[in-house]
């Protein structure tokens, strides 16, 4: 017998009498389970499991309703589908059907599946459904959906990526910038579950913050790639000009490779979204390591536009100080290490102007320390209490930027030597500002066993139960920053394990109701 020969796909099912006689049936062919009803159209074949949950559709209902001729429904959660066609009439998966015939007295049912292409493209435009629902579970259907067609995972996300990068209106932000950590996370397991759970978490992060969204289109001009007009683009806040360029570069055929060293300046030009823009420009080149040239234009798009509305801090009363200390730095020639434990930002600025002489990663070790403590002692309160300023407006994910931009000012600086000026000061007004906020008398916290910690962390990370994709980001992002400093500061291990315990440890308050409204009437009673 001729084994490359293709196969018959139709199959016997029953008898048509025995059909008309019952009703309804359940029809096993391989590993297939098929309901097969009487209808007033003749005969029809589905899959028997709901794709919702699972449940037997030959438990459904059948009737004709709103147009439908036979119209199924699944009684545990009333999902209702079109059996002609398989379409769902209440939102959701799509019910597979397959064409029944009659031969003389018998029925035959054609179990054939779909060119792996077809039922890829089918998938990835279902999943963009689900994306628009936020549905967790049917994410993670589509998805394994797309997989067992041969589609690569790579491919998935920078569909969804290329579908709805225009829907963030302030370009490239947390759904992007923890995708490469929880790639890198995926990296490591074995089992299948797992292996998906990073993907669908990507996912569900991108469909949190586009669903419903509309399009803020990107400029489609085309100017000539010039470094130095990109960066005038950006510091004059000129979306259109800057994404033009950029258009430009990618047109030229140049890559992020290309382009990093400008956009780590842009991202560094100010202390500008309290340390995102550095921590984006990182992520933005590992995601597009990690998915392939294809996805570059839509990230680098969303990382522009990123970069043109960035907020200024460095132009606010705080961190005025900050300009005047990295012109001092620059011509200092002092080469002590301050200690910046004590310091509040001014003092901080000042003490680290002065010793632009030190080698930039002494300089950055005692800025480490300082931020790591910050997390470590972080006083609760500010997160929990509702009476304080709007200024002390603090909350654990403030003090972990300390150690995503360190993270980032280590690879980028060590990358670029010129920017350690900026990185470095950055850094000090990171560590001043969050010193304010350490408790008087925090809780000693120790890691006695910190391989078997991280290790249980990474673990903790494939449940871990948060609904806010923010906030699981956020633990993911600064466990992974931490593993990368210990690696490159590995006397600073243990101080930076405690600071992970104490935050991984603490409960993270998603929602600050009444602190909330107390400022919004304080401003509306000033009105």
């Amino acid at each position: 017998m001729d084994d490359q020969a293709p196969r018959d796909p139709w199959h016997f099912a029953l008898p048509a009498a025995e059909l008309a006689a019952k009703g309804k049936t359940v029809l096993r062919v391989g590993r297939k389970q098929l309901a097969l009803f009487i209808t007033a159209e003749g005969p029809r074949a589905c899959d028997n499991r709901c794709p919702h949950e699972g449940y037997p559709l030959s438990e459904g209902t059948l009737d004709a309703a709103d147009g439908i001729a036979c119209r199924l429904t699944c009684n545990w959660h009333n999902w209702k589908f079109d059996l002609a066609s398989g379409a769902n009439l209440t939102g959701g998966d799509a019910l597979r059907v397959y064409p029944v015939e009659q031969r003389g007295p018998d029925l035959w049912v054609r179990i054939e599946e779909p060119p792996p292409a077809q039922r890829q493209a089918a998938a990835l435009a279902r999943l963009d459904e689900a994306l628009e629902d936020r549905a967790y579970d049917r994410m993670a259907r589509e998805l394994g959906r797309f997989l067992a067609a041969g589609g690569e995972p790579e491919a998935a996300l920078s569909d969804a990526i290329r579908r709805r990068h225009a829907r963030f209106e302030f370009g490239f932000g947390h759904a992007f910038a923890a995708a490469p950590d929880w790639l890198a996370l995926r990296a490591g397991l074995t089992d299948e579950t797992e292996r998906l759970i990073p993907l669908v978490e990507i996912l569900d992060h991108i469909a949190e913050d586009t669903r419903r969204e509309p399009t803020w289109p990107y400029s489609e001009e085309r100017l000539p790639w010039d470094a130095e007009a990109f960066a005038v683009a950006v510091e004059a806040e000129d979306e259109a000009r800057a994404v033009a360029r950029l258009n430009g570069a990618l047109a030229a055929g140049l890559g992020f490779g290309d382009l990093e060293a400008v956009l780590t300046r842009a991202a560094l030009r100010h202390y500008a979204d309290f340390g995102h823009s550095l921590i984006y420009v990182v992520a933005c080149g590992r995601l597009i390591a990690a998915l392939g040239p294809e996805s570059a234009p839509p990230l680098l798009r969303a990382l522009v536009r990123s970069l043109v509305k960035q907020t200024r801090e460095d132009l606010i009363p705080e961190f005025r100080d900050y300009a005047p200390a990295l012109a001092r730095f620059r011509a200092a020639t002092g080469s002590a290490v301050p200690d910046l434990d004590a310091a509040d930002t001014r003092r901080a600025l000042a003490a680290l102007a002065e010793a632009g002489g030190a080698p930039p990663e002494e300089l950055f070790a005692e800025l480490l320390r300082v931020n790591a403590a910050n997390l470590r002692d972080f006083d609760e309160g500010f997160d929990r209490r509702w009476d304080r300023p709007v200024q002390d407006n603090a909350g654990w994910l403030d003090v972990t930027h300390g150690l995503t931009f360190a993270a980032a000012v280590l690879r980028q600086c060590r990358r670029f030597p010129e920017l350690w000026p900026e990185g470095l000061l950055q850094m000090a007004c990171f560590g001043g500002r969050n010193r304010r906020f350490r408790a008087k008398a925090p809780p000693a916290t120790t890691v006695e066993d910190i391989p078997a910690f991280l290790a249980a962390e990474r673990a903790a990370l494939l449940d871990h139960g948060v609904d806010r994709p923010i906030l699981s980001a956020h633990r993911l992002k600064t466990l992974l920053a931490g593993e990368a400093l210990m690696a490159a500061e590995p006397e600073q291990a243990a101080l930076l394990a405690a600071a992970l315990a104490r935050y991984l440890g603490g409960g993270v308050k998603g929602k600050h109701m009444r602190r909330s409204v107390r400022q919004a009437l304080e401003i509306v009673a000033r009105e």
